[in-house]
């Protein structure tokens, strides 16, 4: 849906004030004429539009709304790409400054010049306003003069061109979620280096999630200044007019839309045990730092560089891309919590939700390595393991892929409406019973090789998804599992260059 736009009043007058400003001297009338020329064209402009992304959220929905192959329906993830209209904001500090320079300068030229050369003069100067350099300074003023805005869900209303701070030059949208948008930048203070900006809602509760988002990130910088950890950068922070605006590095596709736009073609083994490696480290990092990040999902996991060669199937009759570095960066620290902070009840996102998460038995490190095996799963085969909206369906899945929920779990869980004389309460002879049952399978049957390669994988992936937190694999221990042992010696190491400064 469109957000509705927002006009200034000050740019509407009515007939009695226009004549005030008619009999009023000729220099002034000139000033309104270009500022309500200026005023069509901005309002000619807010027609552009943009394209935003909605990410998911952690929401429950209906067991209803249930799709049957996320490869085939994307808005299922909610990750679809919708046209939005864009309006521009416009910053009050410059206004009075550029009206008294230009009213100083009609003065003294109209002090200066003797009667007889007024006409010409006035006459070069209004042919010279109808220049490239001119309209463009006149366009400009009139963006500053006006007052920032935000449309009706708390979005800060900018457009291309635009400036922050003085500093940050609006050159694109990169993407957009709950928390507000994400947009490119050229940082005039760096060089002209490209950042990405994080602009947050004008909203209290996702200001105050930034607030926790950018402590985190102080956190990281200070014990990882080299950033050799592979979480994402953060250079910069500020306030703009209720907007919270955190800058990071620039960085390429996240690996969950480069999946999308290669049609969902699974990466290659030494691929994901590259990207799954780097993971393994970037969390291992915060565990170390008693930081548990809880939104893991393929969408917080961005390449570094994107680039990717394209080669033609024959057998498929399709193009298909290949990443040529697998670099990555961990990222979105929104909902990062501390040891010592209070732990929300419910984190994640659904499909990576721990079943501890789930029966609200308590939580910390161990629903990340969780979180993490769900994500190498769907590296592995090009879709999500558990694909459903609903607790009972979500357990359901688990026990048909994994196993038996263990008893101990059952017992101790306040959710006793999941579950019937110690087992699960499960009907599989209803709609959503023969769903669960043919769509999903034991997971070893998932493997598409019987190489030990892919056996040890699955191996990493089992030990990550065990039940009892106290019984899963740590990352301290993951990154010493035998799949890790032939990444030396495949190419895609060459390409990790953790050091190198990625802003552009």
């Amino acid at each position: 849906m469109p957000h509705s736009r927002r006009y200034r009043s000050s740019e509407r007058s009515s007939r009695g004030s226009y004549h005030e400003r008619y009999r009023s001297r000729k220099h002034k009338r000139r000033r309104t004429r270009s500022r309500s020329s200026s005023s069509e064209r901005d309002r000619r402009h807010r027609r552009e539009d943009s394209y935003h992304v909605r990410s998911r959220s952690y929401d429950d929905h209906s067991a209803d709304r249930r799709a049957y192959d996320r490869r085939y329906c994307d808005s299922y993830r909610r990750n679809d790409y919708s046209r939005e209209r864009g309006e521009a904001y416009y910053d009050p500090e410059y206004r009075h400054s550029y009206e008294y320079r230009r009213s100083r300068d009609r003065e003294g030229s109209y002090r200066s010049c003797k009667s007889s050369r007024r006409k010409h003069r006035r006459r070069r100067r209004r042919s010279r306003s109808f220049s490239r350099s001119s309209s463009q300074r006149s366009r400009q003023s009139s963006r500053r003069a006006k007052s920032v805005e935000d449309d009706d869900e708390g979005h800060l209303i900018y457009r291309v061109g635009d400036w922050l701070q003085e500093r940050y030059e609006i050159i694109s949208t990169l993407g957009e979620g709950t928390f507000g948008r994400v947009v490119q930048c050229i940082d005039h203070r760096r060089g002209g280096a490209r950042v990405a900006l994080k602009i947050i809602k004008n909203v209290e509760k996702y200001k105050e999630a930034a607030r926790l988002e950018i402590n985190v990130l102080e956190k990281i910088n200070e014990k990882d200044p080299e950033n050799k950890n592979l979480c994402v950068r953060m250079f910069d922070w500020f306030d703009y007019h209720g907007h919270m605006c955190i800058s990071f590095e620039l960085l390429g596709l996240s690996t969950f839309d480069f999946l999308k736009d290669n049609n969902y073609l699974p990466y290659p083994i030494h691929q994901v045990r590259h990207m799954a490696y780097q993971v393994c480290q970037a969390v291992k990092f915060l565990h170390d730092n008693k930081l548990t990040h809880t939104d893991l999902k393929p969408e917080n996991i961005l390449f570094v560089n994107s680039d990717y060669e394209l080669t033609y199937n024959l057998e498929k009759k399709r193009d298909e891309r290949s990443v040529k570095s697998t670099a990555i960066r961990v990222v979105d620290f929104g909902s990062a919590t501390f040891d010592h902070e209070h732990h929300s009840t419910i984190v994640s996102t659904r499909h990576y939700r721990a079943p501890e998460v789930i029966l609200e038995l308590g939580w910390s490190q161990p629903c990340d390595v969780w979180s993490i095996g769900c994500i190498i799963f769907e590296y592995y085969v090009g879709f999500t393991l558990f694909q459903t909206h609903d607790n009972r369906e979500h357990l359901a899945m688990m026990e048909r892929i994994l196993g038996p929920i263990p008893s101990r779990m059952i017992r101790k869980t306040r959710k006793q409406k999941y579950f019937y004389h110690g087992r699960l309460d499960w009907d599989e002879n209803t709609s959503a019973g023969r769903y669960v049952r043919e769509n999903c399978k034991p997971l070893r049957r998932y493997l598409t090789s019987e190489a030990e390669d892919h056996h040890r994988l699955f191996d990493l992936i089992e030990s990550m998804l065990e039940y009892e937190p106290s019984k899963r694999i740590t990352l301290a221990e993951a990154l010493k599992h035998p799949f890790f042992d032939m990444l030396e010696m495949e190419p895609s190491t060459k390409m990790w260059d953790s050091s190198r400064d990625i802003s552009r």
